[in-house]
């Protein structure tokens, strides 16, 4: 009996059905082994050596493996072709005593027991030629991966506790993380310390003879072209709208031009989670277990993966559908081949797309859960539209003169039709179509209406998880496989939480801790050097550096620092506000301390008083006094999980609260 060993169940039963009774398929659940949980798990002394440890979760199913790796003739790895499925099969090799591997990627025949295979795809095809040609385990990309490993325990383990002494217990930091947290404390303070500026703009309301109406916007007065700020003000626009009184108007220039629309490429794993967010709002989590689910099923490639590269059969698969479905018009006129601008994208790997391009989305929809069809339905639609013919759209640009003796101004209408739709068939995206009557050169025209309008300038949006994970991956920071975990690492440690519209927004805690590694832990936040490490992680994958001297390039200055900054720095420095209160207990003076939820009041004389009270979250907001104790006044606050309530400012001797903004309804009491 020869045994493959994968990481799922799902993925193990996928497999088992396409191979008779000489195979058996089991599932490691994941990891088997990795660096204790309570202790740093890294000999800093002796080259930076990690002392891996079996987990407690999976000392059970690792017995049983060993079992079964006893009876078989073949112990074949079948787990992910991506570093950290490497690491995976390096572990189970350790683990399970399946002997030394670090030979096997030069001669998978050293060991006959034991070998690798990886394939793209969870398909019948992929994994028989898979079988048929195995190889060793990688110890490149797991060196890379144990160096990725590796830094982030030392910066977690390290940094970690300096936080909790000097700003509150329960902080983390972490490289990723905190870079990301960097970006949107900072995103914020763009938007607070925006200046919007006025600026206007001209816009008229025109009719041909046979009455068809259009509009027009002001470009040009005499021969100076506008700019965006060229009209400041009101006063600026009326003069200009007074001045037109009386004018001529009629066709000057009329232009038009066939504009060409290319498809997106495939999808990689950012731009499904940016995509998936934009259509369905998904997070960044939720749409990469989905994508999982349809991996280990057999229904698409590969999900994490940053290379736009697609196979020669796909690509033929997909000619073929399109020109049966859709006819020879649709199709490109040669098969489209995308290259990612990623210096570090692994060509090797293929985008994420369809494993049976030539089935229609709506075959499987009855055996997919509504969410998991949604995804599916819109990486075949990605995928076949990236081989089909361009949308053709006709632009068409009008000028049209108002004249008036001393002044001519020039306005000017566009059009915009489609007039064919080629991969949008299949793939639409939001356009904005506009027709203009059929006009000609010289041809009079009657002005119905001048519209001067006030327009100011926006800050930047906030981010969310789409557009943060975009940032990231532009910068050169993270990779597939880190983007959704730090987009969930960074709202559980609460550093950010989603608004209304589901935009990230800095918590206090979050923006006093990026502030605090800004200032005293540069390297771990700057986005330049963050890169640089990630460069150097594909360096030791592709076998152009050691993993051990990485680490020690970055550990030894940063631990020089951490001992410096540990210390110099006193938590009454830098995570204390001064008030002008006084405890109402002791008489000390009150101030304001951070904890993993947020400001709060505290006793300067702590420990020996213990007096606490919640922060006023908006003091300008008059929301009543309280009603079960006569004495309080209501104020803003917040659950642990980050909900907004309303409650009495005599907690916790008054036990009041609501989950209802007084302002809008009626109290309801409630049991927190």
């Amino acid at each position: 009996m020869k045994l493959i060993l994968v990481e799922s169940p799902t993925k193990s039963n996928t497999i088992q059905k396409f191979l008779g009774e000489d195979y058996k398929v089991l599932a490691s659940y994941g990891h088997v082994r990795d660096l204790p949980e309570k202790s740093l798990g890294v000999d800093i002394e002796h080259n930076f050596e990690p002392k891996y440890v079996i987990l407690p979760k999976a000392k059970k199913r690792v017995a049983e493996l060993n079992s079964e790796t006893k009876k078989a003739t073949e112990v074949i790895l079948a787990t992910d072709e991506d570093r950290e499925g490497e690491a995976i099969a390096w572990h189970l090799t350790q683990a399970l005593s399946l002997g030394n591997p670090k030979h096997e990627i030069r001669n998978p025949k050293q060991n006959l027991k034991m070998k690798r295979i990886v394939f793209h795809e969870i398909t019948e095809n992929a994994i028989k030629e898979a079988l048929k040609n195995p190889r060793g385990i990688n110890m490149r990309l797991v060196d890379a991966q144990q160096a990725r490993r590796i830094l982030d325990r030392l910066v977690g383990y390290k940094l970690s506790p300096f936080l909790w002494k000097k700003v509150a217990k329960g902080l983390s930091a972490g490289r990723v993380q905190s870079v990301a947290v960097r970006l949107v404390v900072e995103r914020e303070r763009e938007i607070l310390n925006f200046k919007p500026e006025e600026y206007w703009a001209i816009t008229a309301r025109l009719k041909t003879l046979d009455e068809n109406k259009f509009e027009a916007q002001l470009i040009k007065i005499e021969e100076k072209k506008l700019e965006k700020f060229s009209i400041t003000n009101k006063e600026a626009a009326d003069e200009i709208v007074s001045d037109l009184d009386g004018a001529a108007w009629r066709v000057l220039k009329i232009e038009k031009k066939e504009t060409r629309r290319q498809p997106l490429p495939p999808f990689t794993t950012s731009t499904l989670q940016q995509t998936a967010w934009a259509w369905f709002g998904f997070g960044a989590k939720q749409t990469m277990l989905l994508a999982q689910q349809l991996y280990e099923t057999g229904l698409i490639t590969y999900m994490r993966t940053d290379s736009f590269n697609l196979s020669k059969e796909s690509i033929a698969a997909a000619f073929e559908k399109i020109k049966k479905d859709f006819g020879n018009n649709y199709l490109a006129m040669t098969p489209r081949i995308y290259k990612t601008k990623s210096k570090t994208a692994q060509e090797a790997h293929e985008a994420i797309r369809p494993t049976a391009p030539d089935k229609n989305p709506e075959t499987l929809k009855e055996k997919l859960m509504p969410q998991q069809y949604k995804l599916y339905d819109l990486i075949w639609r990605r995928f076949i539209a990236s081989q089909m013919s361009n949308a053709i759209f006709e632009a068409t640009g009008v000028d049209i003169l108002a004249k008036k003796p001393g002044n001519n101004y020039t306005f000017r209408a566009k059009g915009n039709v489609l007039r064919f739709d080629g991969f949008l068939k299949v793939y639409p995206q939001k356009l904005t179509e506009t027709s203009l009557p059929a006009l000609k050169e010289k041809e009079d025209l009657e002005l119905k209406e001048l519209m001067p309008t006030q327009h100011f300038t926006e800050p930047p949006p906030r981010y969310n998880e789409a557009s943060l994970i975009k940032a990231l991956e532009e910068y050169g920071i993270g990779r597939p496989s880190t983007y959704a975990p730090t987009m969930a690492t960074i709202q559980t440690r609460r550093y950010v939480i989603k608004d209304d519209q589901k935009r990230l927004n800095p918590t206090d805690i979050g923006i006093l801790v990026s502030d605090i590694l800004v200032k005293h832990f540069p390297e771990i936040v700057d986005i330049k050097f963050t890169a640089h490490m990630e460069e150097n992680l594909d360096k030791i994958a592709g076998g152009e550096k050691e993993w051990r001297p990485v680490i020690k390039e970055f550990w030894e200055p940063f631990k020089k620092n951490l001992d410096k900054k540990s210390l110099e720095l006193s938590k009454e420095k830098i995570a204390t506000e001064k008030t002008e209160l006084k405890c109402p207990e002791c008489g000390k003076d009150l101030v304001i301390r951070m904890s993993r939820y947020g400001k709060f009041y505290a006793c300067s004389g702590f420990p020996n008083c213990k007096y606490t009270a919640p922060l006023t979250e908006d003091k300008k907001e008059d929301l009543g006094h309280c009603h079960k104790c006569d004495t309080g006044q209501i104020i803003k606050r917040r659950t642990k999980k980050g909900r907004t309530f309303w409650g009495c400012s005599n907690w916790p001797k008054c036990d009041y609260a609501t989950w209802e903004n007084p302002k809008k309804n009626e109290l309801k009491e409630i049991d927190e």
